[in-house]
């Protein structure tokens, strides 16, 4: 399934024509990847979510991430900007949140029942549904303000790890 979401992204990405729009939701699409990218480098041995292969068993945990974070992430980044409602009214502008939320919510959901994420620490299907709820805000001021979004993502990152306990290790080498 996580192959297919993959292929399914680039081809929406392709077939909706959001790929002509890259170069201008480009910052926002590494904002996206450099956050997944975090969460695997300070979780790698204190992980709140882990993806397990489900068809093709040699495509592990490392290959599994870097396709969300390298071709999933990115084109629901560009899929969610590109189509956003601006100045079309408070209503379309929450259908359009609430599409996206949705989406990634049910897919998740579907994850769950085929056992291709596990959830360890506290972690569970409602939180990442309130994550989602964070992070489609975040992509949009992304956007909008970069510098802003990086100054509220650091100390909100901060707080993640020291709520779910997340030991952070940094290493003083000994001359």
């Amino acid at each position: 399934m996580h192959l297919l979401l993959a292929l399914i992204s680039i081809i929406a990405v392709w077939y909706r024509g959001d790929y002509r729009n890259w170069g201008k939701y480009y910052s926002t699409m590494q904002f996206i990847a450099i956050g997944n990218l975090t969460y695997n480098f300070l979780c790698a041995n204190h992980w709140l979510w882990r993806l397990s292969p489900d068809a093709i068993k040699w495509f592990n945990h490392t290959l599994l991430e870097m396709s969300y974070t390298f071709i999933t992430f990115p084109a629901t980044a560009l899929m969610f900007l590109s189509r956003y409602p601006e100045g079309q009214g408070k209503w379309r502008i929450f259908r359009h949140y609430a599409f996206w939320v949705g989406l990634y919510v049910v897919t998740e959901i579907l994850l769950l029942l085929k056992g291709s994420i596990l959830y360890k620490y506290g972690w569970s299907l409602l939180w990442s549904a309130a994550f989602d709820c964070i992070m489609f805000p975040f992509l949009r001021l992304h956007d909008k303000k970069p510098l802003i979004t990086i100054l509220i993502s650091v100390p909100f990152t901060i707080y993640l790890l020291w709520l779910f306990g997340i030991p952070v290790h940094i290493p003083i080498e000994n001359r």
